[in-house]
């Protein structure tokens, strides 16, 4: 095993709450990641409020799910099929950027004297605020409060307040507000995970205008053509002379408010704002939207936004909150973790989770695998009906993975391996575009939905097609090969592993194309049986025939699975086994991640993976294989695994549990719940690891809890590692809310909500009716 970073923890441990004491400038990017608040729709990056004058110590960002811009991916050597066009994730309009002058100081952490500063998530509420008592070179001390939240109910609003209050002196007091609309993307950076082809400044300004304490702002990008508008108004509890201005040439609406303070009075300023985009509705209506969404807000008020926006919360933790004994920090780490999923999921169905979340501009903002392997579990069992979103958007870019598969000559679909709006935007296609089981991978999370919810609605009406085009490409996509003892086989792709590229018979990615043919036929099946009529549009629709049916079954029927007999294990690959097998206690830590250091040919012609890729295949295929097959390939492949990709120690964690290895599982489950919160690969910085986050929750609940599903039933195996004494959690399963309890010896299952159920505890079977509780014991 190879070793996994520990830091000592930046933020204060507290179980409800992210907290920084102080303020540290060589931490503050990674601040600026932790303490984002967002919705799901936009984010509002984790700033400083006053002026930073140390640009290469902050990037101030805001950012909206879905909103791209487009750019030219350029290729000294190109070739037909390359990805030409990429979309990339842009920075949009600045409104938390604040001046506050007290008597013509200019407040801020670099000057004068800060006597007390405190920031904090309270993620019960999901708030962000922040405490500063500051003393000013003239040794005037002003109490500034801040409270900054991204609506989770309103999802075009937001909500800044500041509480100014003047400790010791009575005085004039100054407070610029502004929709900044300079704000740029990050430029490119050696680290092939962060940069994109996006240019600095990618947009147009299109309007701008300001009236007393209320303005407007409208952008276009310049090659995707999307405008975003921005609307600001404030409301004061005090009297003030207030001044604007809008400038359309310096992309800046500024809102200018002065008032004269008395001493130890409270002073509040509530800024709403509001944003939307093209991809919401006609560039015609973004304003008035804009406007209706901030009036609307003003008229029901902070107490009641506040309120409604607990109540939100309030609803997401009564199913999604995991309550953790034991080892310090985990509870912190794993509640920070499920809200920040939430604060990065898209609802809407035309945005999906960007693997940095809406945190930073990390692989551009673009959806990958990520989504329905590592992150969809978490809400599929809590929050269904976000997890049918999501795949809904997966449904909106059919039409796009059809065009794909056909300009790469295959019918079907092919999903794009890293998107916004649905076009292929990776460069480097061997560890891109040749990475076929993404088609798979949605198609598991469809069938895992299903299963979970019993919802045919959206099997009828989204699902169907998904999986038969998908089917579809790769029935074109392989062929049967007589060296394989005429077994269907897929050549040159890469699988999860992207260690090792373009590939004959990657183990997991032929494996989940047998699953996805076989869930085909079985949906066809299930569809022609009960819903003859749907089926039957559906079938003239694209044009499917019973024939090509048959095809699907045979094809699963045939499918080249690899084993090798004088090890007893699953072979990655049909030459993995043949290369040179590396020590990595041999390579220097800083030589850590290999992609950074190393050229892909020399990690290509070795024996090494960057995460789970046979395993992540048993793992999510568990019943096609025995313990001995777990056991025999989980002790293959550990040692050559670098972790390099934060989704590796997830599913390591998962397996480790299952055979008993309890003090790994811990380590590996260690490390992947408290990846952002300390920095453990140093690169939160550009945004959180999202995948992880979701591979947290599965760590708990595959992994401690032993929770698995077969024939459309739950079963659970419990197990806690010494560091842990308690776990509680719940699950929502075709409209029954369970709730399970661990403790070291014991596990007890309650029905909340739902008809009776039947579950199951080491095999033994139970059944439980509303509110009824049994004990088991842990041996």
């Amino acid at each position: 095993m190879k070793t996994l970073p520990k830091k000592q923890p930046i933020f204060a441990n507290d179980g409800w709450k992210v907290v920084e004491n102080g303020f540290d400038e060589k931490n503050n990017f990674l601040s600026e990641t932790i303490f984002t608040v967002a919705n799901g729709y936009f984010g509002l990056r984790g700033n400083l409020e006053e002026p930073f004058y140390d640009k290469k110590q902050t990037f101030k960002a805001t950012y909206i799910n879905g909103f791209y811009e487009n750019y030219d991916i350029t290729y000294p050597e190109g070739g037909y099929g390359f990805a030409k066009i990429g979309e990339a994730m842009v920075n949009l309009a600045d409104v938390k950027s604040t001046k506050i002058s007290i008597d013509g100081e200019e407040f801020s952490i670099f000057s004068g004297k800060i006597i007390e500063h405190k920031r904090e998530l309270d993620l019960r509420e999901g708030i962000l605020k922040r405490e500063i008592l500051w003393e000013s070179p003239s040794n005037k001390r002003t109490f500034i409060q801040f409270e900054r939240l991204a609506h989770l109910k309103y999802q075009h609003l937001g909500i800044i307040k500041i509480k100014i209050n003047p400790i010791n002196f009575s005085g004039n007091i100054k407070v610029i507000s502004s929709i900044d609309g300079n704000s740029s993307n990050m430029l490119e950076t050696e680290d092939v995970r962060v940069g994109s082809g996006v240019e600095k400044f990618p947009f147009k300004t299109l309007k701008t205008w300001a009236n007393s304490l209320s303005g407007f702002l409208m952008q276009e990008t310049k090659k995707s053509k999307l405008a975003y508008g921005c609307f600001a108004n404030h409301i004061l509890d005090f009297e003030a002379q207030c001044n604007s201005k809008a400038d359309i040439e310096k992309n800046l609406v500024i809102f200018e408010i002065s008032f004269n303070a008395s001493k130890n009075r409270e002073y509040s300023i509530i800024k709403y704002f509001s944003y939307y985009t093209e991809r919401d509705l006609s560039k015609e209506l973004i304003e008035q939207n804009c406007i209706n969404e901030v009036s609307n807000a003003i008229t029901l008020g902070y107490e009641k936004l506040l309120s409604e926006h607990k109540d939100f919360i309030d609803k997401f933790w009564n199913i999604s909150d995991i309550e953790i004994d034991g080892f310090e920090g985990i509870q912190q780490a794993i509640r920070f973790n499920l809200f920040s999923l939430l604060q990065s999921t898209g609802r809407n169905g035309i945005s999906n989770i960007a693997a940095k979340g809406l945190t930073g501009e990390g692989y551009g903002g673009h959806y990958f695998w990520d989504s329905e392997i590592y992150i969809l579990p978490f809400f599929t069992y809590t929050n269904p009906e976000i997890a049918k979103k999501l795949l809904i958007y997966r449904y909106n870019l059919l039409d796009a993975a059809r065009d794909r598969a056909k300009e790469l000559h295959h019918k079907g679909a092919l999903y794009p391996w890293r998107t916004i709006a649905g076009s292929e935007c990776s460069a480097y296609f061997p560890a891109g575009t040749a990475q076929y089981h993404i088609n798979a991978d949605i198609v598991f999370a469809i069938k895992r939905y299903f299963e979970a919810t019993n919802d045919i609605d959206f099997i009828l009406k989204y699902g169907a097609e998904i999986i038969f085009e998908t089917a579809r490409f790769y029935v074109s996509l392989g062929s049967y090969s007589q060296e394989k003892n005429g077994k269907f086989c897929i050549h040159c792709v890469t699988g999860p592993d992207e260690y090792t590229a373009l590939v004959d018979n990657n183990a997991y990615t032929n494996y989940m194309a047998k699953m996805n043919l076989e869930y085909a036929v079985y949906i066809y099946d299930l569809m022609k049986n009960e819903y003859p009529e749907v089926l039957d549009s559906l079938r003239k629709k694209i044009n499917l025939e019973q024939s090509e049916v048959n095809e699907f079954k045979t094809r699963a029927k045939d499918m080249y699975l690899p084993y090798n007999e004088k090890l007893k294990i699953i072979p990655q690959d049909d030459t993995f086994l043949s290369k040179k097998r590396i020590d990595l206690s041999t390579i220097p830590e800083d030589q850590f991640p290999l992609l950074l250091n190393w050229h892909y040919l020399d990690i290509y012609r070795l024996q090494v993976c960057k995460q789970p890729d046979v395993l992540l295949a048993i793992f999510l295929l568990r019943d096609l294989f025995s313990y001995e097959d777990l056991k025999n390939n989980y002790e293959y492949y550990e040692p050559v695994t670098t972790h390099d990709s934060s989704l590796s120690p997830a599913v390591f964690g998962i397996l480790a549990t299952e055979l008993g290895l309890l003090d790994k599982a811990f380590e590996y489950f260690r490390y992947t719940v408290r990846m952002d919160l300390d920095d453990l690969n140093n690169n939160t910085k550009d945004g959180i690891h999202a995948a992880c986050m979701g591979g947290s929750w599965m760590g708990l609940i595959y992994g401690f809890a032993g929770m698995r599903t077969k024939n459309n039933k739950l079963y659970f195996a419990p197990k806690l590692p010494k560091e842990l004494t308690y776990i509680s959690f719940k699950i929502k399963f075709r409209n029954s809310d369970i709730k399970i309890e661990i403790y070291n010896n014991k596990a007890i299952y309650t029905l909340i909500e739902g008809d009776e159920i039947v579950l199951s505890h080491y095999n033994i079977q139970f059944s439980l009716a509303k509110e009824e509780s049994k004990e088991f014991l842990i041996e």
